[in-house]
């Protein structure tokens, strides 16, 4: 044998070496062995084959191929192609969504279709050194990932071959000729979070500007402030304490008298507003418009009881299943849930998003790495015990579709599907009325800065990338995004459709959760009050001051509330610090205010449950006198968790209150074909 028969022979084994074969043993990339041969050994430059630059003229489309390789049936293709009319979809989108085609059959169906090769990712990783050169951005936005360097050539591995032009126009000069591969993107996908996850979660963790977020909470100067306080008010009680009582009283009675003049407030623009509503105008299947694909993020968190349910009731959702990508999003070692969504049998438009570990573990953090995997360019959020209406993307839809662009955010009403589990979860589901119907969109009409609620939310995707997405160290993100919208000059809207939810119902978890929620509260309002010079001239003088009554007022309402409650010894003729300095005509205004306070909270609470399937709740609504003192006990927690561990996200645990399918009976289940569970992305 010469020396250039043992060269070539050489020159094929790593090639052969080289080239990743499927799982039946045949390789997958569909390249002559000569062309192969050339890719690798060099010794004539004249002789190398061109490089494809350009995707290369197609004999058949998509469609036509699949047909041909017995994949697809024509009256599929003909369906699925029906159900892309009026979309900006590609072809492959709708026949995953639609589970016609698996994300390996595609994939190797569009390597024909560009007589090109397809590459197993997960056998053959690529270069990280050129993804760096590239940018991980880049790789995320368009779908590619530069794969392999070969001489003087590049190979770019893209799950939508259609976009290599473009693709290629933003790539080094130093990469030099470029040769275009097709690889499955779900494969693309998990090969950047395998080679890059640190950066991934770094970036998660710090999207947000360091201006405008909590990480950056000075703990030790939070205790020194908290203790120089409490040493403060312990001095003054000691010293002076009909003075102090004077003090804390007239503070509490102000928070009182403002947050239920906002309430009452809010219900006589209720009031008004349904007298005069005008039809909510839905986009139906068959509209003619184009409408957007709508990406859905469920984080999840041991979710064995919830996760199963959760799957079920996102099905019964009506928007075009090929414009809905559902992503549930779990953490790295949560075993427990990533074995229950196994076993839940994953339509082809949901798939799993594994967040690797980072700093913190948040529901923000969850958000933030899933958003680079989303494909919609609206945004949604849903928690994992949530069963939203069926009608509730395309009204969604509609909405944004007739918003002006300045309404960034379109917030659902939250209710509860367990409020006649006991006296807990009816107080629950009746103050969320209250808040979702009637305090929520009347802060909205009054113009003030909307705290969002955790969930159903809905996001145009460049707003919220503008923003930095979710704090992941805030551990109320949802009210520190609305705020941080309204700096930026964005509105939010309250939509009349219900998402239902699991009330909490035993007690020592309600604390915990709402404990969370006010610790959240204290350091939105700290966070944002960094610089109030700024803050008003971002927000306004109204929206400015509402949100020193939504939040300040909110917190001194429940921290100062043991104080009102203290003027219950002089009704019963015992002793009180200021019994003897106050003169009859305050005590009985005091009274008075007490007494209109509580009795405007009854009537906007029984305005709140006067809708169908919760009237029967307003004969709680007086007992809600004896359940808001647990939030007192909630806040006392929350504020010490701020010096201890301000980051720490108390879970709340759901499932434990069966979901009773008859309360969904209104929603239309919607026949879905299931496919296998896709890990990070299947992008066509």
């Amino acid at each position: 044998m010469t020396d250039n028969s043992h060269r070539s022979f050489a020159f094929a084994e790593v090639a052969r070496k080289f080239l990743p074969r499927t799982d039946d043993g045949a390789e997958i990339i569909a390249m002559r062995p000569l062309d192969r041969l050339r890719l690798i050994h060099r010794p004539r430059l004249e002789l190398l084959p061109e490089p494809i630059l350009e995707p290369p003229p197609r004999k058949s489309g998509l469609g036509e191929k699949l047909v041909d390789m017995g994949i697809l049936r024509p009256e599929d293709l003909l369906a699925a192609r029906k159900a892309r009319a009026g979309t900006a979809l590609r072809l492959g989108d709708v026949l995953l969504a639609r589970g016609f085609v698996t994300p390996y059959t595609l994939a190797r169906a569009l390597a024909k279709v560009y007589d090109t090769t397809l590459v197993d990712l997960r056998r053959d990783p690529p270069d990280v050194r050129l993804i760096d050169a590239v940018g991980l951005d880049a790789c995320l936005r368009l779908g590619f990932v530069p794969w392999k360097r070969v001489g003087d050539t590049t190979i770019i591995a893209c799950a939508c071959p259609d976009r290599f032009a473009r693709i290629r126009s933003g790539l080094p000069e130093s990469f030099g000729a470029c040769r275009m591969v097709v690889a499955q993107g779900n494969e693309i996908d998990a090969a950047l979070v395998s080679l890059r996850h640190r950066r991934m979660v770094t970036q998660a963790e710090t999207r947000v500007a360091e201006d405008m977020s909590c990480r950056t909470w000075d703990t030790v100067g939070a205790a020194r402030l908290w203790l120089t306080l409490a040493g403060a008010v312990a001095l003054v009680l000691l010293t002076a304490p009909t003075a102090a009582w004077a003090m804390l009283t007239g503070w509490a009675i102000l928070t009182l008298i403002v947050n239920t003049g906002v309430k009452l407030a809010a219900a006589v623009i209720h009031t008004r507003r349904h007298r005069h509503a005008a039809p909510i105008r839905v986009v139906g299947p068959h509209d003619p418009r184009r409408r957007p694909v709508v990406s859905i993020l469920v984080p999840l968190y041991r979710e064995r009881e919830i996760a199963g349910r959760l799957v079920k009731r996102l099905e019964r959702l009506t928007y075009p299943r090929e414009l809905l990508d559902i992503c549930l999003i779990v953490e790295e070692d949560d075993t427990l849930t990533q074995e229950t969504l196994s076993n839940a049998r994953l339509p082809a438009w949901m798939r799993q998003i594994t967040v690797p570990r980072g700093g913190v573990r948040t529901k923000p953090r969850a958000l933030n790495f899933a958003l680079d995997f989303a494909r919609g360019t609206i945004i949604g959020v849903y928690d994992a015990e949530d069963a939203p209406d069926a009608d509730q993307i395309d009204r969604i839809v509609a909405r944004f579709a007739e918003a002006p662009p300045r309404v960034a955010c379109l917030q659902g009403m939250l209710d509860y599907y367990n409020a006649r589990t006991n006296w807990l979860s009816r107080c629950f589901t009746i103050e969320y009325a209250t808040w979702f119907r009637i305090v929520l969109p009347g802060m909205e009409k009054m113009g003030f800065a909307v705290p969002l609620g955790g969930t159903t939310l809905f996001f145009r995707r460049g707003v919220l990338e503008q923003l930095g997405g979710w704090d992941a160290h805030n551990v109320t993100e949802d009210a520190d995004l609305g705020i941080r919208l309204a700096r930026l000059g964005y509105t939010t809207e309250l939509v009349e459709t219900v998402t239902k939810e699991e009330a909490n119902c035993r007690v020592w978890p309600w604390i915990k959760q709402r404990s969370r929620w006010i610790k959240g509260y204290a350091m939105t309002y700290g966070v944002h009050m960094r610089d109030p010079r700024r803050l008003w001239r971002e927000l306004g003088a109204r929206r400015f001051w509402g949100v020193q009554i939504v939040f300040l007022g909110t917190l001194s309402h429940l921290i100062l509330a043991p104080v009102l409650w203290s003027y219950w010894l002089l009704a019963f003729g015992l002793p009180h610090p200021l019994a003897e300095v106050m003169p009859g005509w305050v005590v009985w205004a005091m009274f008075a205010t007490f007494l209109t306070a509580e009795a405007i909270n009854i009537a906007v609470g029984m305005i709140a449950v006067s809708t169908p399937g919760r009237r029967f709740l307003k004969l709680w609504v007086p007992t809600l006198h004896v359940y808001f003192p647990l939030a007192s006990l909630a806040a006392l927690k929350g504020l010490g968790e701020i010096v201890r561990k301000p980051f720490f996200w108390d879970k709340t645990q759901h499932g434990h209150d069966d979901l009773v399918e008859e309360t969904l009976a209104k929603f239309s289940p919607a026949p879905v074909q299931t496919a296998q569970v896709i890990p990070i992305s299947s992008r066509s």
